[in-house]
């Protein structure tokens, strides 16, 4: 039973001694019945008594206990706050840190970039040089080409007029003199 059980058992058990009185003093025993505005003074005396007595203790514990409560709940605040606090420190930690990870591999990033800049301008240079190269080769060797064919034209149009000397009767002296220079012409280049 709580406390309002007790409360409730001592308020009816005051009743039951005043409705007694009240019987006895109907039966012409002695009784004292003081109702004022029909209350009864006892009752409602020994009412207060019992609040005060026991209303003092439920409210000195339901203070304490609240009082208590109270103190719990303050401490599990401040303990609450101080993990909220580490945790944002560690994350303000975290978040510096990703900073310059992030910073050292943009700058890694941008060293690379200039790096392959630098390489792909050296392979085309080199590229640009091997063309040159190349080109001036192919330009040599189609000289030598258009050279060479210009010397077997001109050593066909030689012997073409040698042959059609010999045939218009030049003399055999003149006719060796001929072949000899243009021999000498042709084989000396």
């Amino acid at each position: 039973m709580g406390i309002m059980g007790n409360f409730l058992l001592l308020a009816a058990e005051a009743h039951a001694v005043h409705s007694e009185l009240a019987e006895g003093a109907a039966e012409g025993g002695f009784g004292l019945n003081l109702d004022i505005l029909e209350t009864n003074v006892i009752n409602l005396a020994i009412l207060i008594g019992i609040l005060f007595y026991f209303g003092r203790k439920v409210l000195s514990n339901i203070l304490t206990e609240r009082k208590s409560n109270i103190a719990t709940a303050i401490q599990d605040a401040e303990k609450r706050l101080k993990d909220a606090q580490a945790a944002l420190s560690q994350a303000q930690e975290q978040l510096t840190q990703a900073q310059a990870e992030a910073e050292r591999i943009r700058k890694a990033a941008e060293e690379n970039a200039q790096a392959t800049k630098e390489a792909l301008l050296a392979k085309a240079a080199q590229d640009v040089e091997r063309l040159k190269q190349t080109a001036a080769a192919d330009l040599n060797t189609e000289r030598e080409r258009a050279l060479t064919e210009l010397r077997q034209r001109v050593a066909a149009l030689a012997l073409q007029k040698v042959e059609s000397q010999l045939r218009s009767g030049i003399a055999d002296d003149v006719q060796q003199a001929i072949i000899d220079r243009s021999i000498a012409q042709v084989g000396g280049r």
